[in-house]
């Protein structure tokens, strides 16, 4: 067959093609989303953006290339199936490296920009777009679809309420007012970040590596493993500040930076794991439908070199352009200090691990963004910046029509310049 028949050093040219485009998504993926993890620390001026960048870059990493297999999955399957193409094997191969070309294009423009988008949206809209193309609405998986629009409502107004209330919580108590529990409230609050550490790492960083030991954990499993690990971090974490700081009552500001530094580290593990898939999984299936031409042996694990393609593609991204969004997110929406950071910070990650178990797909951009608007909001409405809003909401809605539609174009170059 054409498509594979052009070798470069005994590979096919259309793999070697794809894998290249892979590594530009994770590029643009890294550009992007590396704003979900330290955007807010950069803008509350707890970490630089070179120190931010370099801790990104070692979790986000170790995620994607660890714990980042089995993710590729839903990715493959979840939009459209790949056994409608049992008998146009190419056609598959074409309509996964449109996709893949599509959603690199359009992250690389909207990191450009500073517009935090989902990259998870950008590569559904773009296999949506190819799929109806192709085989036409009836084959599209809507239910994923139209679940993933009704997320742009859902995952910031409940992530926008959570964060609301944990930093009217610091506001009114710990800030305004010098409450007698201070102390409590403060140890409270280290005790649920250790929580929501733990939560985050063992049902979303961990989960993969955890399956492929055979090792099934219960949500209930995870809650009672992070509420032991809470206890263990808020005793050890109590400890680290007393040696770090003379008044422990009176720098809560400089506890919660801490606390900030722990958290972004596992949202960046969390996030290599589970978003590296958004660049690699139409790789993965590229690779798969490759095979089944060359009637090589069908592999269900991601090959590693797949893996650390991606993960080396999120590091590049966020090195070079990662400071963009996460100057948006930081600076441009609300004013932010460490406690306001922090309030973001755990009612995203809270959010989006609850929300998971619900079966509520929600996008950690998304969730992210309504937190930090939902702190602005308890400071009152002149402490958000609503043109960034609506410049910030505009770029979301148009992300999956867009991703759609630069798919269908790249599929049409491609199919009309292998096809011979």
């Amino acid at each position: 067959m054409a498509l594979v028949e052009i070798t470069l050093f005994g590979i096919p040219l259309i793999l070697v093609s794809a894998a290249l485009l892979g590594f530009f998504t994770a590029y643009g993926v890294g550009a992007n989303d590396v704003a979900n993890a330290m955007g807010t620390s950069v803008g509350s001026k707890v970490l630089t953006i070179s120190q931010a960048v370099l801790i990104a870059a070692v979790f986000e990493f170790l995620g994607a290339f660890l714990a980042g297999g089995g993710v590729t999955q839903t990715i493959r399957k979840g939009v459209l199936d790949p056994a409608l193409f049992a008998g146009n094997l190419d056609i598959l191969i074409y309509g996964m490296i449109s996709s893949l070309f599509a959603a690199g294009v359009w992250l690389l423009i909207a990191s450009f920009r500073g517009w935090p988008v989902s990259t998870t949206h950008t590569i559904v809209g773009a296999i949506v777009g190819f799929g109806i193309y192709y085989l036409g609405f009836d084959k599209v998986n809507w239910t994923v679809v139209s679940n993933i629009a009704l997320s742009w409502i859902t995952s910031p107004l409940l992530s926008a309420l959570v964060a609301a209330f944990f930093y009217y919580t610091c506001k009114k108590f710990l800030i305004d007012n010098q409450s007698k529990y201070k102390g409590l409230i403060i140890a409270s609050y280290i005790f649920l970040a250790g929580f929501a550490i733990a939560l985050i790492t063992t049902t979303k960083g961990l989960k993969n590596i955890l399956k492929q030991q055979d090792i099934t954990l219960a949500f209930s499993d995870s809650v009672m493993l992070s509420v032991a690990i809470a206890a263990l971090f808020t005793i050890c974490f109590y400890q680290f500040s007393k040696g770090k700081l003379k008044n422990l009552a009176t720098n809560s500001e400089a506890q919660f930076a801490y606390l900030m530094i722990f958290t972004s580290c596992a949202v960046a593990f969390a996030h290599g794991s589970n978003d590296v898939a958004n660049a690699i999984g139409p790789l993965a299936a590229i690779y798969q439908a490759t095979n089944q031409i060359l009637n090589q042996p069908y592999q269900l694990e991601t090959p590693l070199w797949i893996l650390f393609l991606g993960g080396a593609g999120i590091v590049l991204g966020l090195a070079t352009l990662g400071y963009r969004v996460m100057k948006t997110i930081g600076e441009k929406i609300v004013k932010l200090t460490p406690t306001k950071g922090f309030s973001a910070q755990l009612a995203a990650a809270l959010t989006v691990v609850i929300a998971s178990q619900l079966d509520m797909p929600v996008s950690t951009t998304h969730t992210l963004v309504g937190a930090v608007i939902g702190i602005g909001l308890v400071e009152g409405a002149g402490a958000v910046n609503f043109k960034s809003v609506r410049t910030i909401v505009s770029s979301w809605l148009v992300t999956l029509p867009i991703g759609a539609l630069l798919s269908i174009v790249f599929l049409e170059l491609f199919i009309n310049t292998f096809t011979y």
